[in-house]
């Protein structure tokens, strides 16, 4: 090859690089572009709750009114609200509805929690986070000009034993609740009653070894005690006054097969409203997570939820 064609070669080439570096910067500046357009309408904000600055991530959809649903979206022990559960986020942007993730406070070991009344916090933490997030709903309603009818509770680990919890101590704040790979402290399920029946929605992993599908009576994980998923969702379909069970085998998506449990035909949620219906989704060999990749988990919760709205 000659010299002047070698020289033509190489500038040929660089030309070439040159070109593709500035195609894959601009490639990338519209990826992060296009990140940052996801985030810039989720704000994170703070409020002052007995003395205490809590902090929250807040998404509301353009054009929201009285009309506009709340949806309240809690992390797992150890979890931060900041960059969770995007999933949640994706549905409320289609669907028109406000969700709010708070940011639980740390234990005495450190971990961001909500207080559930495990066995290592009766002693160290006497923080009332379902004050606060009974609080939080009538914040976000009056300073966002959100419904007062419509709002809605789901959370994963942590966050779905606070719904539990919630749904036990004060049923009439959330319309319905979604807990997600939740448990039942043995505490609640034999210290608390049933106010008043609500809509329950669970989806849980038959392999999940955190949060134990036949439950743990004798402490083994070191939580507390905790009763079985299906006892657990029980108590609910019980004071509903659910009258029979139809079983649906959910479409396949990932390797773990889905079965709901519909538990259906009790009470009106309210005068004139739709029956109260109870639902857990059965994740065989599913394990601790939102089961994301097995079913379009926040989907189902907000079809769930949609059901009762007023």
């Amino acid at each position: 090859m000659k010299k002047s064609e070698e020289n033509n070669r190489y500038v040929e080439k660089k030309v070439y690089l040159s070109s593709m570096k500035k195609w894959l910067i601009g490639l990338a500046g519209l990826f992060a572009a296009a990140l940052i357009g996801q985030a810039a309408d989720l704000e994170r904000q703070t409020v002052r709750y007995k003395g205490e600055t809590r902090t929250y991530w807040m998404y509301v959809p353009e054009g929201a009114s009285q009309q506009t649903p709340l949806v309240l979206v809690l992390h797992g022990y150890g979890g931060k609200a900041e960059g969770y559960c995007p999933q949640m986020l994706e549905v409320a942007r289609r669907e028109g509805f406000a969700v709010c993730y708070p940011q639980g406070e740390r234990d005495h070991r450190g971990n961001p929690c909500w207080n559930v009344g495990y066995v290592f916090q009766q002693d160290s933490l006497k923080r009332d986070d379902v004050g606060f997030l009974r609080f939080l709903v009538s914040h976000l309603r009056k300073n966002y000009g959100l419904s007062r009818e419509n709002a809605f509770l789901t959370g994963m680990s942590n966050g779905g034993e606070m719904c539990y919890l919630m749904a036990y101590l004060h049923p009439g704040t959330f319309n319905a609740y979604a807990p997600i790979a939740g448990l039942t402290m043995t505490w609640f399920y034999k210290e608390l009653k049933v106010r008043k029946p609500v809509p329950m929605m669970e989806v849980h992993g038959t392999a999940d070894h955190t949060s134990e599908w036949n439950g743990d009576p004798a402490d083994e994980g070191g939580w507390g005690p905790y009763v079985a998923v299906p006892a657990a969702v029980a108590v609910w379909s019980a004071a509903a006054r659910c009258t029979h069970e139809q079983t649906v085998q959910m479409p396949p998506k990932g390797e773990h097969p889905v079965t709901l449990h519909r538990y259906v035909g009790g009470y009106p949620a309210w005068k004139g409203g739709p029956d109260i219906e109870v639902r857990l989704y059965e994740v065989r060999d599913g394990k601790h997570s939102w089961a994301h990749q097995d079913m379009d988990t926040c989907a189902e919760i907000w079809d769930f939820f949609r059901q009762y709205l007023k």
